[in-house]
């Protein structure tokens, strides 16, 4: 299959050593996004096992490790001397974009500037993984405000990734040990959601998400899906047969094609305990019907991941937390679980 619209790319081969080269993007830098950055340079155990480089601004890490007390015990690199000071590093490394000036910066604060600060290092960090020159990408939170308020045209990483790399379909898929969901629409408004339903569209997300938890979990994974309507419609009584008409003839058609899945089901019972047991996977059909019980049972344990480009990338499950930005409160095991899944997904064969 063309990695094009593979699940999940082949693993790339740029890094020196056995340690994978993962790019980690900083997010806005009003947010928790550096603090947690910062916090992965004091996991041990994430450093033995891959080589980070941030993508961000070296003054706004600087400030804040001052604000939260933590170190940045990592190689500064200039914008300049790119990508040549990659054949002596040995450790984690901030590739400085001197992006923006970081006393201008206020915690929590919602503004252009950031928004166009976090675009960037999302921008530079797809170039690198596009020239091989890491292995993959993990993202920190961004703000959506903000990313409009600069005049990006993308509600969200998901959408930036797809259009950078022109992939052919792609979908996001929450994951953790104990729930994962894809979702068929993601970043649009509850009324939209029914017009951007397809056949098509439901197939796409059903194969990239086998073949993702086949990689994943070594073997064909069990999935199920979830219904739009309550009560998955209720043989068209709720709804205009959405079910019907682009969800029972999806799963027919996967199911014909060799894969483990049942549905349309109700989604208000699809993630009950006895379900979850002996499901792999959850399709969903927006938004909220997957990310509500993913985050009640997985919260800061789950990774994002972006299925059908061809590079690799993952990230936290979480925003940008401006309510507690800078103040050296931020949990870093959702950005620990990004980099611990895209480390393991660049070292697996195909």
């Amino acid at each position: 299959m063309n990695t094009a619209t593979c699940s999940l790319p082949h693993p790339a081969t740029s890094s020196a050593g056995d340690r994978p080269r993962i790019a980690i993007t900083v997010g806005d830098p009003a947010g928790i996004g550096p603090e947690v950055c910062l916090k992965l340079l004091g996991q041990p155990a994430v450093l033995a096992i891959c080589q980070p480089i941030f993508f961000g601004d070296w003054a706004v890490l600087q400030r804040v490790a001052q604000h939260c007390g933590l170190p940045l015990s990592a190689e500064r690199i200039d914008n300049a001397d790119w990508p040549g000071a990659l054949e002596k590093l040995a450790g984690p490394a901030v590739l400085d974009l001197q992006t923006l000036a970081a006393a201008e910066v206020i915690p929590g604060k919602v503004s252009a500037a950031t928004g166009a600060a976090s675009y960037r290092y999302i921008d530079r960090a797809i170039d690198e993984a596009l020239a091989g020159r890491v292995d993959a990408i993990a993202t920190g939170p961004i703000h959506k405000e903000a990313l409009r308020a600069a005049g990006i045209p993308f509600p969200g990483h998901t959408e930036i990734f797809a259009a950078r790399t022109a992939a052919e379909r792609s979908c996001m898929m929450l994951t953790s040990e104990s729930i994962t969901c894809s979702f068929v629409t993601a970043h649009v408004g509850y009324r939209d959601v029914p017009g951007l339903l397809s056949v098509e569209r439901i197939l796409d997300v059903i194969e990239l998400t086998a073949a993702a938890l086949e990689r994943i979990r070594g073997r064909p994974p069990r999935l199920l899906v979830c219904g739009l309507n309550p009560h998955a419609g209720e043989h068209g009584l709720f709804g205009d047969r959405e079910e019907e008409r682009f969800i029972e003839p999806a799963v027919r058609e996967a199911q014909r094609r060799g894969h483990l899945i049942e549905g349309p089901l109700p989604p208000d019972t699809v993630f009950l305990p006895a379900r979850r047991q002996t499901t792999d996977g959850f399709i969903c059909m927006y938004h909220d019907q997957g990310h509500i019980p993913l985050k009640a049972l997985a919260f800061d344990l789950a990774v994002n991941i972006t299925l059908g480009l061809p590079i690799l990338r993952t990230s936290v499950d979480h925003g940008t937390a401006c309510d507690i930005a800078w103040q050296g409160k931020a949990d870093v095991s959702s950005l620990v679980q990004a980099v611990t899944l895209a480390t393991r997904l660049s070292r697996r064969s195909p």
